[in-house]
């Protein structure tokens, strides 16, 4: 099969993100790229591979998926190279483009600063890497956070709308200069699924983590607080990694350091279907998430939350803006104070002790994920922005 896309394409939709994997990302991106592809009857879908994953592939629909598969350790030449492949598979479809939906300013450069492009860009912002780096490579300098920042700016002033998931991130945005009128919130979704059977191996009672393991999810908060729970002896902790399990050897040495390490239960890399079989059978599911400037200045919109809700499990999540878009203390879960074991430790011990009271919270989480928050009601978010971003008479990029 040939790994040059076809020419013509009225839709394009660019990520600096394997596709599909593990993570939430790849399921939002499942969800965003569809309802852009049933508006223009397919498109052109340009994600990273790896992973044994296909160069180039031909969906139903129109779709055609390219990833970039160059093996780079470094992560920004790895994002300056994508940027090349994405100007370089951009090109045979400028005549035709229509619209093209971007993640991340790696994909979102060389689509908003192409010479008098006569489409328009919708930017999907989750995170700013000038934010989020710092976090998770100390080693990259202030002089290069900043040139990263001057790089959204040129992207977000670009952009003809910038979507977000959570309030904060618009807030975030607009302190950045991002006026109000370019902004459109259109939050994460979940499905609510059937009763799903239990996991082969499930322990019998069990709380769960659901997702990455970079330092601001708060994953050693939690196995500190579960290590305040010591007494019950019949409870376990399952971690249901979002990415592979090298990731987790410095999470799994500290377990070792709290005496904890037998009474966890990991799992790598599952397909998402498992991921919710677990989280179904779950008593309570846990989102730690630290007071860190990623969580509390930059915004995050926790995926793990609204599947929890889904699943009708109550959660006990840190008390931060972003988390309190998406579920009440009391109501669906527990709220507690971030970066604190002992404080997050007594909310799963009470939910424990109480389960009628935490089935009742699960029950109003799962109600709240369908009254407005699943995916069905994001994607008709987005095509209301796709509507008005086509609809527009205004020059590309001068929205």
């Amino acid at each position: 099969m040939t790994e040059e896309a076809p020419t013509g394409v009225r839709a394009a939709y660019f990520a600096f993100d394997r596709f599909p994997s593990s993570k939430g990302s790849a399921v939002h991106i499942g969800h965003m790229a569809a309802e852009l592809f049933a508006r223009y009857d397919g498109g052109l879908l340009g994600v990273l591979g790896g992973g044994g994953l296909p160069r180039y592939q031909r969906e139903p629909g129109g779709v055609e998926i390219a990833r970039f598969g160059e093996q780079i350790p470094n992560l920004l030449e790895r994002a300056e190279a994508f940027s090349r492949w994405v100007a370089a598979h951009l090109e045979p479809h400028r005549a035709t483009l229509r619209i093209c939906h971007v993640r991340d300013p790696w994909s979102a450069l060389p689509v908003v600063t192409l010479p008098d492009r006569g489409y328009r860009v919708v930017y999907e912002v989750n995170g700013l890497p000038s934010v989020e780096l710092a976090h998770t490579r100390p080693s990259v300098t202030p002089a290069t956070l900043a040139k990263i920042a001057d790089l959204e700016r040129v992207c977000l002033d670009r952009a003809d709308a910038v979507v977000v998931p959570s309030r904060v991130i618009a807030s975030a945005l607009s302190r950045r200069g991002v006026p109000e009128s370019k902004l459109h919130l259109v939050p994460n979704g979940a499905d609510v699924r059937d009763t799903a059977a239990r996991p082969d191996g499930a322990p019998d009672r069990y709380l769960i983590y659901v997702g990455a393991l970079q330092p601001w999810q708060g994953v050693d908060v939690l196995l500190r607080a579960f290590a305040r729970l010591a007494d019950l002896t019949d409870l376990r902790l399952v971690i249901c990694s979002s990415v592979p399990e090298r990731r987790a050897r410095p999470l799994r040495r500290l377990a070792e350091r709290l005496g904890v390490a037998d009474r966890l239960v990991w799992r790598f890399t599952l397909p998402h279907p498992e991921v919710a079989a677990w989280l179904a059978g779950a008593a309570v599911s846990a989102a730690p998430l630290t007071g860190c400037a990623r969580n509390l200045d930059q915004g995050c919109a926790p995926l793990k939350i609204l599947e929890s809700m889904a699943a009708g499990v109550p959660v006990v999540a840190s008390d931060l803006p972003a988390v309190r878009e998406l579920m009440t203390d009391g109501e669906h879960g527990r709220l507690v104070a971030a970066d604190r074991p002992a404080e997050l430790a007594r909310a799963l011990r009470v939910l424990l002790e109480y389960p009628d009271a935490a089935r009742a919270m699960g029950d109003r989480g799962r109600q709240r994920v369908l009254a407005d928050l699943t995916w069905s009601a994001a994607r008709a978010r987005l095509a209301d922005v796709y509507g008005l971003v086509a609809g527009s008479g205004a020059e590309p990029g001068r929205s």
